[in-house]
């Protein structure tokens, strides 16, 4: 049975998981493709249904006794027992409206839950060959095939902050208000669950995101900011718990620091 002292040990086979899937992305992203529709509306692509095949897979031969939930699965019905307190969360290709745009800003992301919080993470850019791993308190970056490096959150920059806002899902009234205490120096516009990871990696600071998201939009990115001495919150500053009924999140706040500075 798997314990949370297990959880280092399985990185590099987690890694060499998202890796292996983000490859097949790779090889659709390459070419035209088809791009369907899901119930909500949201794009849906062949690289998302074989990159969770292969981490379905891989996920089965790691840790047969941990469920896991995955998002296409999920959109097509699939129902899975929670009630452990401890499962997988995965977005097979987090992003797919950049995966469709071919900007290169969508990822490939494992989270663990564990009681509620995420204590492993994995969360893989094919395009930019950059991938990002945490657990037992850890985070970690691999650029372009180099070795992990540890990562850490950077203190606050005196001149002020780099903000982050998503390129495809904004709510810009809610995202100024929000940010017009702070000191901000710039503000970068990404895609994906990639922003928390450059967050962690202290290349920024500060991503507010207004409008729901998923559980597993954010459990990988969770982990390795946790990890590298961030956070993640709502927006009044109380922490974001896993395993709701629905997995469904509200508006999320992602920190360079280890608790909320509220404005």
């Amino acid at each position: 049975m798997t314990e949370i002292s297990d959880l280092a040990q399985l990185l590099p086979a987690l890694r060499s998981l998202v890796r292996e899937a983000g490859a097949a992305t790779l090889d659709i992203y390459a070419h035209d493709f088809v791009v369907s529709h899901k119930d909500d509306a949201s794009p849906v692509t062949e690289a998302d249904l074989r990159s969770e095949r292969i981490i379905l897979d891989g996920l089965a031969r790691l840790t047969p006794d941990i469920p896991v939930v995955s998002e296409e699965a999920m959109a097509v019905g699939a129902t899975v027992d929670v009630s452990g307190n401890r499962f997988w969360l995965v977005d097979p290709l987090d992003g797919t409206k950049e995966f469709v745009k071919k900007n290169g800003e969508f990822t490939v992301n494992i989270g663990l839950i564990w009681d509620g919080q995420p204590q492993a993470g994995v969360l893989y850019a094919p395009v930019l060959n950059r991938l990002f791993s945490a657990a037992a308190g850890q985070a970690w970056v691999e650029d372009d095939g180099k070795p992990p490096r540890p990562i850490r959150c950077r203190p606050e920059p005196r001149e002020g902050l780099c903000v982050l806002s998503s390129r495809s899902h904004r709510d810009p009234e809610r995202f100024d208000a929000f940010i017009r205490p702070f000191q901000v120096a710039s503000i970068r516009h990404s895609g994906s669950s990639l922003k928390f990871a450059v967050i962690a990696a202290g290349e920024a600071d500060l991503y507010p995101r207004f409008g729901p998201t998923m559980e597993w939009d954010t459990a990988a990115g969770h982990a390795i900011l946790a990890a590298a001495g961030g956070c993640l919150t709502l927006p009044d500053g109380s922490p974001l718990r896993y395993g709701k009924p629905d997995f469904l999140n509200s508006s999320v706040v992602a920190w360079g620091r280890p608790q909320p500075q509220l404005g």
